[in-house]
């Protein structure tokens, strides 16, 4: 473990753009007096807004900063390890071994995926549970000192549940990961990895705590990049689909679903998926001019229209059997380009079959496009979900409809073809036959690129199936649900640091 951290403050996050290195820079939590960052609960926003920049920046690890822009980057390379985005070379080698399955002997090095992941969620929860500590002594303003603790609260949960799902399967019996509450100082001590039932109690705790202070307070959402008491129901939503809990997944998808902000959206106003201010948006990341990350931002590497080295070297792709199984009428086709005749390609760019053309810049000259975290959509489908495995499919398809009938016209159509079960195929290339089947693939199509595919087939105790009759994989590899291959191992580093950790003992089956 880090045996101090640093308060990332706003300050650092307004000043510097992509020098997170200077951002990291400050005090140590154990010198910072409550005179200073947490004189009043209006400043310790400044703590929390650091957070939030922490999530764009870069330099998680000494070396590798290209392929470790923070949550997105964490989030492409989880994508690529399921089925439905392919990396079609290896260009420049970022990513392409999180696609290739590639990475598992970096947990050794410092700059390894897994060393740099876990650098990345711990620092944030040690930064969260600095203002948690501190929230006896925001006692100037009740409803800014609600709205404050309340959101650390909610970034602590959503790390571990980042974690917990990266470094482990969905089993609450097999080992978690490394459960801090308190601020860290040169005197902490590193603790053992519990189990997965110990993480997801913390998650649990962490967000009715949020959700209670949240929605107490009178202070609506102030930024996009702010998580409110309906961010934290979608939080919970998540969390709960997670350990199968779908009555209260389908709840706390509902009363996301309340946010006066945000709704769902016909798709000619969510054609790019890149923008805070859409009106299906959240919550986001709204990246600046001078906070832009260049290399290390994900648009550089997957935006193949962008003109960059990067995304000139290799493509990001659809499956090939999840766009053909889409109807000919679904509008969300236009995210990716159709299949062309190979003569027509124009290597590079967008003119390829199957090229993604839904998350991009919004200019690519200055480097901007904002990072999408959450949207309404995500919340119908999760109801949708959960409806379904209990049985409710009435609500089901009313969930599921929200969305479909938003993208394809003749959505009643397709939905009427599906029998009212809650099972599912057991593998992914399959035609789909039931209710279940259908709103999974409304969320493998509306959430692409967005969510961790590699998490969902984890909790649905899918395996990976790239090998089938049309694929267009490159490395077409199928792996079965439990494989070694879909988690991250312990990072050395951690094991070095942590006396409460045995490497014969608690590492992950390497």
């Amino acid at each position: 473990m880090r045996k101090y951290i640093y308060i990332l403050s706003a300050t650092a996050a307004l000043t510097f753009g992509t020098a997170c290195d200077s951002l990291m820079n400050t005090e140590p939590t154990a010198s910072l007096g409550s005179d200073q960052i947490f004189a009043s609960a209006s400043s310790a926003m400044t703590a929390v807004n650091g957070i939030y920049r922490a999530m764009y920046c870069a330099e998680w690890g000494p070396a590798w900063e290209h392929e470790n822009g923070g949550l997105m980057a964490y989030n492409l390379a989880s994508n690529l390890m399921s089925e439905d985005i392919i990396q079609t070379q290896m260009g420049s080698g970022w990513f392409y071994y999180d696609y290739a399955y590639g990475i598992g002997s970096d947990w050794t090095l410092s700059q390894g995926r897994q060393a740099q992941c876990w650098n990345f969620f711990y620092t944030l929860i040690s930064n969260a549970n600095a203002v948690i500590a501190q929230e006896k002594n925001l006692t100037d303003d009740e409803n800014m000192a609600k709205y404050v603790v309340g959101q650390a609260y909610a970034l602590r949960a959503y790390c571990y549940l980042w974690l917990v799902q990266n470094y482990q399967q969905c089993d609450p019996t097999l080992p978690g990961v490394p459960v801090y509450t308190e601020p860290t100082t040169i005197e902490s001590k590193g603790k053992g990895r519990g189990t997965v039932q110990d993480v997801y109690d913390r998650i649990n705790a962490d967000l009715n705590e949020a959700v209670a202070r949240l929605s107490a307070t009178t202070l609506a959402q102030q930024h996009a990049s702010h998580i409110d008491q309906y961010v934290a129901q979608g939080l919970r939503a998540r969390a709960f689909m997670v350990q199968k809990k779908y009555p209260e997944a389908e709840a706390a998808a509902l009363a996301a679903m309340k946010s006066p902000t945000a709704q769902i959206v016909p798709f000619n106003q969510t054609a790019k998926v890149n923008d805070v201010s859409n009106d299906n948006v959240m919550w986001g990341l709204a990246i600046q001019t001078d906070q832009s990350l260049s290399n290390a931002g994900i648009y550089a590497h997957i935006d193949a229209d962008s003109g960059n080295t990067y995304s000139a070297g290799t493509q990001f792709l659809i499956s090939a059997w999840l766009y053909d199984t889409m109807p000919a009428t679904d509008a969300r086709r236009a995210w990716w380009t159709a299949p062309l005749p190979e003569e027509e390609w124009v290597p590079g760019t967008s003119t390829m079959s199957y090229v993604q053309k839904k998350l991009v810049y919004k200019d690519a000259s200055l480097g901007t496009g904002d990072y999408i975290l959450m949207r309404m959509e995500e919340m119908a489908l999760i109801a949708a979900e959960a409806a379904c495995h209990q049985e409710k499919y009435a609500d089901a398809k009313e969930h599921v409809s929200l969305v479909a009938s938003q993208r394809d016209p003749n959505y009643e159509t397709d939905l009427a073809k599906y029998a009212e079960s809650n099972q599912y195929q057991a593998q992914t290339s399959s035609q789909l036959m039931t209710l279940m089947d259908y709103i999974l693939f409304q969320r493998r199509l509306e959430l692409w690129g967005e969510v961790s595919r590699t998490h969902d087939l984890q909790r649905l105790g899918l395996g990976v199936t790239r090998d089938y009759a049309t694929t267009n994989h490159t490395v077409p590899y199928d792996l079965d649900p439990a494989s070694a291959e879909l988690i991250y191992a312990i990072p050395l580093t951690e094991f070095d640091g942590n006396d409460a950790l045995d490497l014969e003992k608690d590492q992950n089956p390497l």
